[in-house]
């Protein structure tokens, strides 16, 4: 297993796979999963001479389970410190929703110098909880109803998640119970403290101020029937911030859209990194 050692001695495991002098792009996971999410991706990439790499937050997959610093803070300085200490440059950054914030805060603390694009997969930014700034988001209720179900019996809150994740509540909508048990799977092997602390990080974070720093091109990329994470509050306000962004929008697809519309939106994020 690849780990690097935070400055805050906390181990974060990452995968990097192929060609080491290929350009390099960071995958960012979403909640409550790991770099697992994106094997197809990272597949996909290095088949096409890049160096893809993607990391399991601090308190998920197999990083180690901290009771302190599962804040987007940190995991943003956790993500500069793997950059550093694999000395990485001219990056594609990556980032699905959570992650989407992890790569947003990134840029506000740390900077474009090592990067070449991002790209804003059914990111939470520029603020997910409704306020009186921002009308348009999810009241508090719908996150503590989250911590409560990943609290009471995270096990089957995972389960039934992956309905509204992936639209496989919708009419005519085809279930893969394969998706499923992986996505359970990966939310699993996380530690609930952690993942409990990671709910305030990407429901209440503000992402304004860091999206203001973005000078790099861009890509914004939603589902229009996303359930977990609405497109007005997110992609569709992004994007008066950052107005050089690219915005692409998928009709009908739901949140978990890497896998459901796999194929698609590989080809998508292909055409916007080699351009």
């Amino acid at each position: 297993m690849a780990t690097i050692i935070t400055k805050d001695g906390t181990h974060i495991f990452y995968k990097d796979w192929g060609p080491k002098d290929g350009q390099p792009i960071i995958f960012s996971h979403g909640w409550p999963l790991s770099a697992d999410a994106w094997d197809a991706q990272m597949v996909f990439f290095a088949d096409h001479g890049f160096r893809t790499i993607a990391h399991d937050r601090r308190s998920h997959g197999r990083s180690d389970q901290v009771w302190y610093g599962n804040t987007m803070d940190q995991y943003a300085d956790d993500l500069a410190e793997l950059i550093e200490q694999l000395d990485l440059r001219d990056i594609v950054l990556v980032g699905h929703s959570t992650g989407g914030g992890e790569v947003t805060r990134y840029v506000g603390r740390h900077g474009t110098d090592r990067v070449a694009k991002i790209a804003l997969i059914g990111a939470v930014p520029p603020l997910m909880l409704k306020t009186e700034a921002n009308p348009g988001g999810l009241s508090i209720d719908a996150f503590d109803g989250i911590r409560k179900g990943t609290y009471d019996n995270r096990s089957q809150f995972f389960r039934d998640l992956t309905l509204p994740f992936y639209g496989y509540n919708r009419t005519g909508s085809t279930i893969s119970e394969g998706i499923r048990e992986e996505f359970w799977r990966q939310g699993m092997m996380g530690g609930l403290k952690g993942q409990l602390d990671s709910i305030r990080a990407f429901s209440e974070s503000d992402f304004h101020q860091d999206l203001k720093a973005f000078d790099k091109p861009t890509l914004v990329l939603h589902g229009d029937d996303d359930q977990i994470v609405p497109i007005g509050a997110a992609a569709l306000s992004t994007v008066k911030i950052v107005r050089h962004a690219v915005l692409r929008i998928y009709e009908g697809a739901d949140h978990g859209l890497t896998q459901t519309h796999q194929d698609r939106f590989n080809a998508d994020l292909f055409d916007f990194i080699i351009a």
